[in-house]
């Protein structure tokens, strides 16, 4: 950083303190994601030791691997951020640490919609079959893109006018 880290913002704050925040903030966020990420990625580590997986069509194995390493994906993108910021937090990098862990965090829920879209669809598609997993894929993925997407960058978008 150079020597406008100590000016301060309309905010009244430095941009050392935003930064601090922001990462703060960050951190606290993951801490919300995490635990589910990890209980469905432990969940799924158990599925093949179960009786039933056998019993699986090739499809719903393929669907099942699918799932299993995008949760493995997303659970990697989320954990991100806390192990740069472990690993340079001392090295003065404070402002590539927050827009570097930003990125891995979106593009780790981003992995996670898909994850937990295919989670869904799965168990429609071995509890009901075909149609209803066509459905339940659509409508997951909406509300999970909806909710996660559409809605914060509508807000953005309103608060910005």
């Amino acid at each position: 950083m150079n020597g406008a880290s100590d000016e301060r913002t309309h905010s009244g704050e430095s941009e050392k303190e935003r930064l601090d925040r922001n990462l703060s903030e960050m951190l606290q966020e993951l801490r919300v994601a995490l635990p589910g990420v990890q209980v469905l990625f432990a969940f799924l580590l158990t599925v093949p030791f179960t009786q039933a997986f056998p019993t699986l069509s090739e499809f719903e194995r393929k669907g099942y691997f699918f799932v299993l390493v995008t949760t493995a994906l997303a659970t990697a993108f989320l954990i991100a951020p806390t192990a740069i910021h472990r690993m340079l937090f001392r090295e003065g990098k404070k402002e590539e640490i927050v827009m570097r862990s930003n990125t891995l965090s979106l593009i780790g829920l981003a992995v996670l919609v898909v994850a937990m879209t295919g989670a869904v669809t799965l168990i429609a598609h071995v509890v009901f079959g075909q149609g209803t997993a066509i459905v339940t894929a659509i409508l997951s993925a909406l509300v999970f893109i909806g909710l996660w997407y559409v809605l914060p960058l509508s807000d953005k978008r309103r608060l910005e006018v």
